[in-house]
Order: C-alpha cells, then sequence, then structure tokens
C-alpha cells in the first residue's frame, strides 16, 4: 500500500511519477524498496488518470458494491413490513433476505481488513 502512496504523493505535488521518485518517497520513509514493485506500479499507473480515479474512489459510499445491495434491502423490508399484514410468503422472503444482508456485511468487513490489514 506504501507504494501507491507514494505515488498519490508525487502526483499531489505535481512531480513525476517514475520510478525514480516513488523509490525516493519510500525510502525517504524508511521503506526496503523492492525494484520490481516500483516498476509495476509506473506501468500500471501510466495510462492512468490519478485524479479521476481518486474522484472515482471517492464517489463509491463505504463498503463499495454492498452500498447498492443495502439500499435493496431497505426497499425490501418496506415491502416485507406490507406482507407481514398479509400471507406467510412475505415472511419468509424475509427471513431469507436477512441471511443474504449478513454475507454482504462480513464481505464488506473482510474487505476493510485487507484494506488497513
Amino acid at each position: 500500500m506504501e507504494y501507491v502512496y507514494a505515488a498519490l504523493i508525487l502526483n499531489e505535488t505535481g512531480e513525476e511519477i517514475n520510478e525514480d521518485n516513488i523509490t525516493g518517497v519510500l525510502e525517504a520513509a524508511g521503506v526496503d524498496v523492492e525494484e520490481s514493485r516500483v516498476k509495476a506500479l509506473v506501468a500500471a499507473l501510466e495510462d492512468i488518470d490519478i485524479e479521476e480515479a481518486v474522484e472515482q474512489a471517492a464517489a463509491v459510499p463505504a463498503g463499495g458494491a454492498a452500498a447498492p445491495a443495502g439500499g435493496s434491502a431497505d426497499g425490501e423490508l418496506e415491502e416485507g413490513g406490507d406482507d407481514e399484514g398479509g400471507d406467510e410468503g412475505g415472511d419468509e422472503a424475509e427471513a431469507e433476505d436477512d441471511g443474504d444482508d449478513d454475507e454482504e456485511e462480513g464481505d464488506g468487513g473482510e474487505g476493510l481488513g485487507e484494506l488497513f490489514g
């Protein structure tokens, strides 16, 4: 992750994102630099507009892909509330939806662990 941070620092300060500059930032931070990782990062970022990528990432709600599923779950819960006064089929569907929501929440937690761990 520190390699990406180095590229973001260089971008923010208007410096060119190249192997020498990334290596310099990482060494200044006390990182044991792996040349192959630096080369891979520079190659991966070659055709990327970092400003646009950062804006898009900022527009994604916390939890990423789980957010749209949470939005539909809210709609289903409202429908489930209507079904509670009706037949039992709605209750069974609601119970199944609750199980799906738990799995999605677990997936979001694992993603955060990978991000910060």
